[in-house]
């Protein structure tokens, strides 16, 4: 009797999709993921536009570094804790309703900074912020896991994340200047009205793909063979519910048995050290240019650019690169392991930076380890790959909770390093030695990249 013959996705894709149609595909998933490109670039506008503004608002509320401290955190301490209540939201009410309702609660947060007058009300609004801002990456891991083979959701992931990158690299000089001409709460005003337009165009313009207009049949058929659609038909609606008949269950134990699963667990502690060096970069990168490097303002404008650069470009890279390894054949354990192991791996290698006298090569050097870190922010393509069937959102939200936990933990632990010892070196130290736990997380723990199958 003959044996099946086994193929991998990226073959699976290919042959199923020329047999079943000969028509050309339409393009309709990359208008969608040009949707969740510009709204994770307004994200990471709106939870970091407080640091451009802290100069001016703080002189103006009187708020002391303590103070303005603590405004930092909250922000991270309400995002991770509304992680798991956000991936049940988007498991139950779909992801055109989740991310309409997130982007526009983020955004009112947002503008509302700006009315402020007291710290009172400004840590109100950056909880706010966090909770409302808790949905994004669960939901653009589920929008891509539905609008995308799998041979193609590294390269998805890797632009939609680049929207961190691009939007405070070439975003923030602009910022800075509106703020010189029109004061602090004008950054408020302008990125919050932005989010709230882009709100509306999202509702607009999302569909799932069997609701698309602009999607065909070959495009369908070549999205559902590569393991795509799996939550189209029950997010299908205007409202973007599920189905009452499909909503899938949940129990809070689900959580214990969903991080038993090796997967899981080792993806988990493998962005937060990844995460750990991007938090660096978004919060002690400039004072450690100016107080450890000792440059000038004007300096630190010009060279704080060009990590973020090569962070975009690192993204971009590890997403392309992971989907061309498993277009040759390559098992997803490997194209999907091999551009993080890689990158968490070249993160370490900002511990250098302590050994080098010329400002020249330490931008070199913390700009190749932000290149590492953007290649190995390809986690949430493992997030589509691993999670069971209807709880990608609870999944998602899981492995967003590990990772963001960076943002409280990482502040903290370089802030209580430079004040004990009056220097970066340890800390350095610190953010090279986290990527190095993450890539051996990677090797392991991780194991087979598979959908994890909980079974009672």
């Amino acid at each position: 009797m003959p044996q099946p013959i086994h193929s991998t996705p990226a073959e699976a894709t290919r042959q199923t999709a020329a047999t079943v149609s000969t028509a050309r595909r339409s393009k309709a998933r990359y208008q969608i993921l040009s949707l969740l490109a510009v709204g994770t670039m307004i994200n990471y506008l709106d939870r970091t536009v407080l640091g451009i503004a802290a100069p001016q608002l703080t002189k103006e509320l009187g708020i002391n570094a303590a103070l303005m401290g603590l405004l930092f955190s909250v922000f991270s301490w309400s995002y991770v804790a509304s992680q798991i209540p956000g991936g049940l939201f988007l498991d139950r009410f779909g992801s055109k309703l989740t991310y309409f309702l997130s982007m526009t609660f983020w955004s009112l947060c947002t503008l509302a900074q700006g009315l402020v007058h007291g710290i009172g009300a400004l840590f109100v609004f950056r909880l706010g912020l966090g909770v409302s801002e808790a949905p994004c990456f669960p939901t653009n891991s589920r929008v891509v896991a539905t609008w995308f083979p799998q041979s193609e959701r590294a390269m998805a992931t890797g632009t939609y994340t680049v929207g961190e990158y691009i939007g405070l690299a070439f975003f923030s000089p602009f910022l800075f200047m509106l703020m010189g001409a029109f004061g602090w709460r004008s950054l408020f005003y302008v990125v919050g009205g932005v989010g709230l337009v882009f709100g509306v165009i999202w509702w607009l313009f999302y569909r799932e793909p069997h609701d698309h207009p602009s999607v065909n049949q070959a495009e369908l058929d070549y999205i559902e063979a590569g393991g795509g659609l799996t939550h189209s038909k029950k997010d299908a609606g205007v409202s973007g519910a599920p189905a009452a008949s499909e909503k899938s269950g949940f129990e809070w134990r689900t959580i214990g048995r969903l991080l038993k699963h090796r997967q899981l667990a080792g993806i988990c502690l493998g962005q937060f050290a990844g995460n750990s060096t991007l938090v660096f970069f978004l919060t002690w990168f400039p004072t450690y240019l100016a107080t450890e490097r000792h440059m000038a303002w004007l300096k630190i404008g010009f060279f704080a650019i060009m990590p973020f650069i090569a962070a975009s470009i690192g993204v971009m890279f590890g997403g392309i690169f992971s989907d061309w390894l498993l277009r040759r054949g390559k098992s997803p354990n490997v194209a999907r392991k091999l551009p993080i192991i890689a990158g968490l791996l070249l993160a370490s290698t900002i511990i250098l930076a302590n050994y080098v006298e010329s400002n020249v090569a330490v931008i070199a050097i913390l700009s190749v380890a932000f290149f590492a870190q953007g290649m190995a922010a390809l986690g949430w393509t493992l997030v589509s790959d691993i999670a069971p069937d209807g709880l990608l959102g609870v999944t998602g939200g899981i492995f967003n909770f590990a990772a963001n936990l960076a943002g409280i933990v990482t502040p903290l632990v370089v802030g209580f390093i430079v004040a004990a010892t009056g220097s970066f070196v340890g800390a350095l130290v610190f953010i090279g030695a986290i990527a190095l736990i993450g890539a051996l997380s990677y090797i392991f723990i991780v194991g087979d990249i598979k959908r994890i199958v909980l079974v009672d």
